[in-house]
């Protein structure tokens, strides 16, 4: 695999190939997954992407489409190579999760604008707030999705402070949903180190 945060056609095995390994890259994942999963409260969880979770993403998405064409797989590429974190981000799949769907569509019409209340923070430093839903819009004037896409920029010395172990903290704090974390789980706060350069 390429050393880069990105991945290329190099990075993918042949659909022949996946086709063998599927069962154990898949237990590789969902091990790997319960690392990268952070629940904020009952009812909202980070899931922080990297450039394993993509390769998988891709992967069952060629399986699933049975593409093999070059052209094709460049354009998987394209499309999850963004939501791999550069060396200096966490980026992050939110949802919002309520299993009562008549509580879920209450709560969604409450909860517009929660992406941006999000925050983490690398102890001693101030919290980050992400930049939300680069693709598109997701919310409307009655309600906010169930999920959005989260960009968390750190500065150099948040990086370096991160890397020398310092804790790292999480929360939210919307008028109708507030939670702190501090410090997150020692499993995930390792595995989101490595995403740093």
């Amino acid at each position: 695999m390429n050393t880069s945060t990105k991945l290329t056609r190099d990075d993918l095995y042949s659909l022949e190939k996946y086709f063998e390994i599927r069962d154990d890259f898949r237990k590789k994942i969902i091990a790997h997954k319960e690392d990268r999963r952070l629940e904020l409260g009952d009812n909202l969880v980070l899931m922080f992407e990297d450039k394993l979770i993509m390769q998988y993403q891709i992967q069952e998405m060629l399986k699933a489409e049975k593409i093999f064409e070059s052209d094709a797989i460049e354009e998987e590429l394209d499309a999850y190579n963004p939501l791999i974190p550069d060396g200096h981000n966490w980026k992050a799949t939110m949802m919002i999760q309520y299993t009562d769907i008549d509580t879920r569509r209450v709560m969604l019409g409450k909860l517009i604008g929660i992406e941006d209340t999000v925050w983490m923070q690398v102890e001693g430093h101030d919290k980050v707030y992400p930049i939300a839903d680069e693709d598109l819009e997701r919310d409307t004037a009655d309600k906010t999705s169930a999920v959005h896409f989260l960009r968390f920029e750190l500065t150099p010395v948040m990086i370096a402070d991160a890397k020398a172990g310092k804790a790292i903290n999480g929360g939210v704090e919307h008028a109708h949903y507030n939670y702190v974390l501090t410090p997150i789980p020692d499993n995930i706060r390792r595995s989101l180190v490595q995403d740093l350069i």
